[in-house]
């Protein structure tokens, strides 16, 4: 992952709402699995097994934050485990149809929470972050992120 899109995912993370933060996670994922694939074209082993352990850094973090008193959580439990299984097999034999399984039941769980970002009007989970307005500058095409207020305190509250 870029730099660029570090800050990004950052930028978008402080300003989340809960259904947000599931969407990003999933968006991230993706990205991963893109980068296992390009490291497995490269015959990258090591960049292959980072992307892969990084993608299950997500999915931990997505079944952390399931509430299993609900059916549906516990439906998506299963999903996630089943997830976690194929990259178990793709990272044991360097097999890019694992990864393909993956993506297709990620992106269909992307698409879906898409659809339900448009109706969840919760308030960010982050709590007194930084404002950050990004605009051109006078550089020739560049893009600068301004803090409004850097004197203000930074710390979170979740």
């Amino acid at each position: 992952m870029t730099r660029e899109l570090k800050q990004e995912f950052t930028l978008r993370i402080t300003q989340a709402n809960k259904t947000q933060l599931i969407t990003i996670l999933y968006e991230m994922v993706l990205l991963y699995i893109d980068e296992a694939e390009e490291a497995l074209s490269a015959d990258d082993k090591t960049a292959f097994k980072g992307a892969v352990r990084k993608i299950r850094g997500c999915m931990n973090e997505l079944m952390s934050s399931l509430h299993l008193e609900y059916e549906l959580a516990q439906n998506l439990l299963q999903l996630y485990l089943y997830v976690n299984r194929e990259l178990v097999k793709a990272s044991a034999h360097f097999d890019r149809e694992n990864l393909e399984h993956v993506r297709s039941v990620i992106g269909e769980l992307h698409k879906a929470y898409q659809k339900i970002e448009g109706q969840d009007r919760s308030a960010p989970v982050m709590g007194n972050a930084q404002t950050v307005y990004a605009g051109m500058t006078y550089g020739r095409n560049t893009l600068m992120e301004n803090v409004a207020d850097p004197a203000a305190n930074r710390g979170f509250f979740v």
